[in-house]
This record gives structure tokens, C-alpha cells and sequence, in this order.
């Protein structure tokens, strides 16, 4: 049945017909394919702004963190000085 209707279709423009819509429907596949993946990237490129925003916010508010060793250090030279007066005043 398959080569009658391959036969017929070589006289006619059926077998182009045919292709067109095989054509179209992979497209159409296609499509329906490839624009949710899309759009889900744009999603997460979106969200990856929104990260790396909050990221830079943070750096920015722990940026003090970084002198929390010198503060320790300072604290310590000052609570040694505080004993050294206790102990010579007797207490």
C-alpha cells in the first residue's frame, strides 16, 4: 500500500505536500521543545541577578570581618592592662 501511495504521489504534488507537513510538525516539535527550556533560563537568569546582588550586599556588610582579629588582639592588650591595674591596687 506504502509504494501505491509513494507511486501516486510522484505525479502529483501530494509527496510534496506530505513533506511539508512532516516539516512543519518537527518544527512545531521543536518549538514546543526549545521555548519552555528558554524560558526557564531567562527565569534563572533573572534569579542569578537577584544572587549575585545579594552576594555583593553581603561582601559589603562583612567587610568589617576582616579587622575582627585586630579588634580580638586590642581587646586582649586591654583587658591585660585592665588585670595589671586590679592586681596593683590590690584587688
Amino acid at each position: 500500500m506504502v509504494t501505491h501511495v509513494l507511486a501516486a504521489a510522484g505525479d502529483s504534488t501530494t509527496g510534496w505536500v506530505v513533506g511539508y507537513v512532516i516539516a512543519i510538525v518537527v518544527v512545531l516539535v521543536v518549538v514546543a521543545l526549545v521555548v519552555p527550556i528558554l524560558l526557564l533560563a531567562h527565569a534563572i537568569g533573572g534569579q542569578a541577578l537577584q544572587i549575585n546582588e545579594s552576594l555583593t550586599e553581603s561582601v559589603q556588610n562583612t567587610a568589617a570581618l576582616s579587622q575582627l582579629r585586630t579588634t580580638s588582639e586590642s581587646a586582649a592588650v586591654i583587658v591585660a592592662g585592665l588585670q595589671r591595674g586590679r592586681s596593683r591596687l590590690g584587688g
